[in-house]
């Protein structure tokens, strides 16, 4: 809109300053020069009308739709995953960072406290699994001893040297050595539970203050920093938010009868208003099922003539990762799209980038 007020304004002062200046020549130049003037004045008009025909889509040619829309492009957002204090924001808005790039750091003396306590947990296991492995050698000792008692008092008893009670007394023994022997080895299967459920609460305080250092899921740009140093973060709370610059599309949208024809993967034009003069390659990478700004039930055809589709056009990655530095987000402009895939591009409309 404001491009076409400026270029209203300056075709009212052209006409304005021919007007003035054709009369005031009038009296001393001669008709040829005037004729002239006039001439260039009326090439003046028909240019700065051709433009204005081509921003308002009047003379677009057949084939081709246009529509205004906006750069948009992927956000992530990086969140605490638990609770803490923010100790460290290494990165500011604006920054370019990388897929694994250390953008912030959460304190949590509860978490490390907890982290101790388990290791602790795991080395008690440990030394009860020890003992448990040394009573198990001293009832594997004792078993074997009583058995032999109890193999000799047997010969004994029947030759009638050794009375019925020893005997019996070497037969609890040995029971007893055997029982002491599965005790033991309970003790073993304990401690080793022990131990794997105390390993298993290390690893997952380990991973608790993993998740308290926050890396960039994406290369990219950080577009918006929501907390800072010292503050108290919840779980889920944002802390930054990134934009993904290998992502970036613009979204538009068409009437039905234009965007019936398109298909994911046609080839789109994308002209923003910053830089007017450069044309950016795109494909359609989405064409919405459901239309936009209309009733829930259409009924007449006057009806179905004004629905609206949302349609995706993405940007080349060549291009993006060409020029990254330079690529920002919520820039209007125009989309262009083939509705005939047989129709060629305009000239106006082949690729031009920056150099």
């Amino acid at each position: 809109m404001n491009r076409r007020r400026i270029v209203r304004s300056v075709l009212l002062a052209g006409v304005a300053l021919a007007v003035m200046v054709i009369p005031a020549l009038g009296s001393f130049a001669n008709p040829a020069a005037t004729g002239a003037l006039h001439n260039l004045a009326a090439d003046a008009e028909t240019k700065i009308h051709a433009l204005i025909d081509r921003w308002r889509g009047e003379s677009t040619p057949a084939g081709v739709a246009k529509t205004n829309g906006r750069v948009e492009a992927t956000q992530i957002d990086v969140s605490a995953k638990y609770p803490g204090r923010l100790e460290e924001v290494t990165v500011k808005e604006g920054d370019e960072v990388t897929a694994g790039q250390v953008l912030a750091r959460i304190s949590s003396p509860e978490y490390e406290a907890q982290l101790r306590g388990a290791q602790s947990q795991v080395l008690k296991a440990k030394q009860a699994l020890a003992e448990a492995d040394a009573q198990i050698a001293r009832s594997k000792s004792d078993v074997t001893l009583a058995q032999a008692d109890l193999a000799r008092g047997r010969e004994l008893v029947d030759k009638g040297w050794l009375t019925r009670q020893v005997f019996d007394q070497r037969v609890n023994k040995s029971e007893s050595a055997e029982a002491e022997l599965r005790a033991a080895e309970a003790a073993h299967d304990e401690a080793e539970f022990a131990i794997k459920t105390a390993e298993a609460d290390v690893e997952r305080l380990q991973a608790v203050l993993a998740d308290l250092v926050l890396v960039a899921p994406r290369s990219g740009r950080v577009q918006y920093q929501i907390a800072h140093t010292g503050e108290v973060v919840a779980a889920g709370s944002r802390v930054l938010t990134i934009l993904d610059l290998n992502d970036v599309y613009m979204t538009i949208y068409l009437p039905a009868a234009q965007a019936g024809p398109l298909a994911l993967g046609d080839e789109a034009r994308i002209i923003i208003d910053p830089l007017p003069q450069f044309v950016v390659p795109s494909t359609i990478s989405f064409v919405a099922a459901d239309a936009q700004f209309t009733p829930k039930y259409v009924e007449t055809t006057e009806e179905r003539q004004k629905l609206m589709f949302r349609i995706k056009l993405q940007v080349d990655p060549k291009v993006l990762a060409q020029y990254q530095s330079q690529v920002k987000t919520g820039v209007r402009g125009v989309g262009f799209v083939r509705t005939n895939q047989a129709a060629a591009w305009p000239e106006d409309l082949a690729v031009k980038l920056p150099r």
